[in-house]
């Protein structure tokens, strides 16, 4: 089985067969594509010709140009699944990657924002123009609900409840799963909906397919994720330029706020669409302002 085509076959399968995400694939195929300039450069040009030492000559090289523990981890797992697939298809007789282990992660504690910092990013976006409206939609929506981006940006007309505050989700792996939206995210959705949506909706060239979307770009047609990113980026430089955060931000400060204030932990599991609860556990962090608040509420001298 030559590169090229192993690479290839193993992209349909994570998409067709194991239904995973657009991100896994992009990360995936980012993986492969390093792996394999890594080979052409060995003189190997076939999947049947790597050695467990060659893949760890690779891991090694990424060791020497400082990659994270995280970025290992990922491209193993990588050339395991890659290595499954080809056996089970009969295309290699053996896995060179069967034995690589998995190096641990850093366990970092997730950025967040604090409750006014949130509040004064969902807020800045002006209601005087119907981007600004979209915009302060999409950042109460994504506060209100810990979706992921790649949830936001997929959400259709038909995924939303305004009525019942609901949203159902398609998170990793085609899993369905309903988030709550909350008051202000509802208001600012309900107003999207009826007065920005139409007027970017109008812009779109091919009417006679209107866009399902939720979420619309200004010519009409589905909001990028990497749009979402643009969009944070904008608003940060405006309410705390000082913050470097990414959209995957506001998932972290729903689960941070949501715990601190008591929420059960596997309640925001099924929030956030965790498999393992010890996803869920790197966001029990303890804020300063929580720690002053159990400690006036029960030490008997505070």
């Amino acid at each position: 089985m030559n590169l090229e085509q192993g690479y290839r076959l193993f992209l349909e399968y994570l998409q067709f067969e194991k239904h995973a995400s657009v991100h896994t694939i992009d990360s995936y195929k980012g993986d492969l594509e390093q792996f394999i300039a890594f080979l052409k450069k060995e003189g190997v040009d076939n999947w049947g010709k790597v050695s467990h030492l060659l893949i760890r000559t690779f891991l090694s090289s990424l060791v020497a140009a400082s990659a994270s523990r995280s970025t290992l981890a990922r491209k193993v797992s990588c050339l395991r699944s890659l290595y499954v697939f080809l056996m089970r298809e009969g295309y290699v007789d053996t896995n060179p990657a069967r034995n690589l282990s998995l190096p641990k992660k850093e366990r970092r504690t997730p950025k967040f924002l604090y409750i006014e910092e949130a509040k004064r990013l969902v807020e800045a976006p002006a209601l005087d123009t119907p981007l600004g409206v979209r915009d302060r939609a999409l950042l109460e929506t994504l506060y209100a609900s810990g979706i992921r981006v790649s949830e936001c940006v997929g959400l259709n007309l038909g995924d939303v409840d305004l009525r019942l505050g609901t949203a159902l989700v398609y998170g990793k792996g085609s899993k369905e799963r309903y988030v709550l939206l909350g008051k202000k995210a509802c208001e600012s959705l309900r107003l999207y909906l009826e007065r920005a949506r139409p007027a970017l909706v109008e812009k779109r060239p091919d009417q006679t397919h209107p866009s399902a979307a939720l979420f619309v770009n200004y010519r009409g047609g589905r909001l990028s994720a990497r749009s979402v990113r643009r969009i944070v980026d904008k608003y940060i430089g405006q309410v705390a330029a000082h913050l470097s955060i990414s959209p995957h931000v506001l998932r972290h400060t729903f689960a941070t706020h949501m715990l601190d204030e008591g929420a059960d932990l596997r309640v925001v599991q099924e929030l956030l669409g965790h498999v393992n609860l010890s996803s869920t556990q790197m966001y029990t962090h303890t804020t300063k302002e929580r720690l002053a608040r159990v400690y006036a509420d029960t030490h008997p001298r505070a």
